[in-house]
């Protein structure tokens, strides 16, 4: 092969494959960076359902149904229970929750952003959730608040 030719070569490498190159590492980068958000998403999901176990195995506290009126020790297990549900929702706040989120982010988003007005929906939640928040992420503190206040309009317009 001539000189000539190897130059050519050199510049179809550098006009194709280079830009080629780059453009499949970014769609790899874009690929495993998707599947971490759906791995951490699967995690915080798989952690929901245990905390439902939770609730499940104190069903006693009726923490699904009307509020009923506990003793001390059932007051301190709901506590306990709302505490642990409000750290969930803040690690699912913190690790999914962006001002600006693509469509697959924001559906997950959504389904976490459900469960926290079916929550705040509860009215023992809910006046509870002061407390709950003292200490947590002020941005996710103010963004539950708002959301407690919205379900407590709905809940009151229903009623």
């Amino acid at each position: 092969m001539s000189l000539e030719t190897w130059e050519l070569a050199s510049y179809v490498v550098t006009v194709v494959g280079l830009p080629l190159a780059i453009a499949a590492y970014v769609y790899e980068q874009r690929k495993e960076r998707a599947n971490e958000e759906e791995a951490v998403y699967q995690l915080l999901s798989d952690n929901y359902q245990d905390f439902l176990k939770v609730v499940l195995e104190n069903a006693d506290l009726k923490l699904f149904s009307t509020p009923i009126e506990h003793s001390a020790e059932q007051r301190e297990r709901t506590m306990l229970i709302f505490g642990m549900l409000i750290s969930l929702f803040e690690r699912a706040y913190l690790l999914l929750y962006e001002p600006s989120l693509t469509p697959s982010q924001l559906r997950r988003w959504r389904s976490w952003e459900d469960y926290m007005r079916e929550w705040t929906r509860r009215e023992a939640f809910r006046s509870q959730l002061s407390e709950l928040v003292k200490g947590e992420d002020p941005e996710f503190a103010t963004y539950i608040q708002a959301l407690a206040e919205v379900e407590r309009g709905n809940s009151n317009s229903r009623a």
